[in-house]
């Protein structure tokens, strides 16, 4: 008889092989007990059925289970040596627009047709023609939307075709008033709502580049150029934002443009809130970072708002050839157009 503990491990293994090797096939549970009386408790009944199963080449059930669920188990034979690879990366270049161009720039921005204030479009783009502008920015909501809204909407207001047609008017009388000149064409969120409605509604469609907003709204035929997924447009140094690409957080501060800044923490020109504001703070280094935020040019009154605090306005931006540039931010009262 052998006495516990003079047994090792290979002398186990050898008893366990010439015990399968004897009885191929006796259950692995009779062969276990059998190893263990043999090895005089040397090794438990559960490290023996281990033992005896390796024999036989298998793990048993529970562990063919717990296995097929596993990395491990799916992940093919590899050859020695083998290194594993970063897998590429699916991620978009995401970069600014730069407006190549100096000298005077106009933003119009919240134009919201067909619900445009007629009197302050007009102001606004009489006194933009007066500055003969280099560039003009259409700064996002130029559009409303109103019939593919995500929001309770009114039926008898629903008339998608005659927006659009609008909007495509609206392209057409302001290239008329800005001839010869750059302009661009920033998607806000109303903007927006096309491609949330076309994949809600249209899938199959969406990817088809003739079912994209600028097709639709024949921007080619005017020479306007589109921008979109957020980013921002750049008039010199400046960024100019619509408004609504900070995310959510500060949704109505009493400033717009102090919003802004504590949103960003840059130097920026946005619209989106439909009030003129201003804010001017110094950085950590003592860097004056401004901020402006423009008003709209649509209806002041609308539905979803009827007591507000919003206003007419636009702004004109004098982009020097380094970059530097100067913004004037105008309110529009009655009217009448004046600085702010």
């Amino acid at each position: 008889m052998t006495r516990k503990g003079e047994l090792g491990g290979d002398d186990i293994t050898a008893m366990a092989r010439q015990l399968a090797a004897t009885h191929p096939d006796a259950p692995v549970k009779t062969l276990a007990r059998r190893l263990v009386k043999e090895c005089n408790g040397a090794i438990t009944l559960t490290a023996a059925e281990r033992r005896i199963a390796r024999q036989f080449g298998r793990s048993g059930e529970r562990s063919r289970k717990q296995m097929a669920g596993t990395a491990v188990a799916m992940r093919p034979a590899r050859e020695s040596g083998w290194t594993p690879e970063m897998p590429p990366s699916k991620a978009d270049r995401w970069e600014p627009y730069r407006l190549e161009a100096t000298g005077v720039v106009g933003v119009l921005s919240d134009i919201h047709v067909p619900y445009h204030d007629e009197v302050a479009l007009r102001a606004a783009v009489d006194q933009l023609r007066g500055d003969r502008v280099d560039a003009l920015v259409l700064n996002g909501d130029i559009a409303d939307f109103y019939s593919i809204s995500r929001y309770t909407r009114n039926p008898k207001k629903r008339n998608f075709r005659g927006e659009v047609d609008a909007v495509r008017d609206m392209l057409a009388w302001i290239r008329r008033q800005f001839r010869n000149i750059p302009i661009v064409f920033k998607a806000g969120n109303h903007e927006e709502r096309w491609n949330v409605w076309l994949w809600n509604h249209a899938p199959e469609i969406s990817d088809d580049p003739r079912t994209s907003l600028d097709q639709w709204l024949g921007m080619d035929d005017h020479g306007i150029t589109f921008v979109d997924d957020q980013r921002p447009i750049m008039a010199g140094e400046l960024p100019i934002l619509h408004g609504h690409e900070k995310g959510k957080g500060i949704t109505a501060p009493v400033n717009q443009a102090r919003g802004a800044f504590l949103r960003l923490h840059h130097t920026v020109l946005e619209g989106h809130g439909h009030r003129t504001s201003a804010h001017c703070e110094p950085d950590m280094f003592g860097r004056e970072v401004f901020c402006w935020s423009t008003g709209c040019l649509c209806d002041l009154r609308p539905e979803y708002a009827r007591l507000n605090k919003f206003n007419h306005g636009f702004a004109s931006v004098r982009v020097q050839a380094d970059g530097q540039f100067d913004v004037c931010n105008f309110r529009i009262a009655n009217g009448k157009v004046r600085s702010s």
